[in-house]
């Protein structure tokens, strides 16, 4: 069931915990940072949580202003969840969050959603100024260059100077290592075209 509790301190802090301090319901917001997610991509996403866990957590979220519901428009049809305004300003909380944990030992056996390494592949690789297709669990995105930024969306390009299809894992291995991308290939755990390869090479300034 949803939960009632609260921290009962008017410290902007607290207030905001009672909102979001409760199990999973950060990684919920992690996940939509990227843009809509019908239920089993979250469950997907969220192994650890059960169905019904969380369906409390959005219905939490839903109920308190953080997350919408809606459904796409045909031939989907499909029912999403989305990051209203107010739930999209926690993203700058959330990647600060991210940042600092990355000194936290990973615990093991552990998991890795494609949103959460596509979310690290967007601060630190720079596909200057060329797109490219990333398919990660049957599910595709672009990532592009706007502004100066590196910009992660769902769906097709409508071009790609290159692609790759893999799993988060494996993704993850290619931006920390580019040089593995050849291995990688041949042990079939990544599928590429294209001019692919710049991508993990070209690193953002920090």
């Amino acid at each position: 069931m949803p939960t009632t509790r609260t921290y009962a301190d008017s410290c902007g802090i607290g207030r905001a915990l009672d909102v979001v301090g409760e199990r999973w319901a950060l990684l919920v917001v992690r996940e939509l940072l990227l843009g809509p997610q019908r239920f089993t991509d979250l469950r997907r996403a969220l192994p650890g949580a059960s169905s019904n866990l969380l369906a409390d957590r959005l219905r939490e979220l839903h109920e308190r202003g953080v997350v919408a519901r809606r459904t796409l428009p045909p031939p989907g049809a499909a029912k999403v969840y989305e990051l209203t305004d107010w739930g999209r300003e926690l993203e700058p909380i959330v990647l600060a969050l991210g940042a600092w944990g990355l000194r936290v030992p990973a615990p093991e056996p552990s998991t890795l959603s494609a949103t959460s390494i596509l979310i690290y592949l967007r601060g630190s690789l720079d596909p200057g100024h060329r797109t490219f297709r990333v398919e990660l669990d049957d599910r595709v995105w672009t990532v592009s260059s706007r502004d100066g930024e590196t910009v992660v969306t769902q769906g097709q390009p409508e071009h790609a100077d290159g692609s790759v299809r893999t799993d988060p894992r494996t993704l993850n291995e290619l931006i920390d290592d580019p040089a593995a991308l050849p291995d990688l290939v041949a042990a079939g755990r990544a599928e590429t075209h294209g001019a692919i390869g710049y991508l993990f090479t070209s690193r953002r300034s920090p």
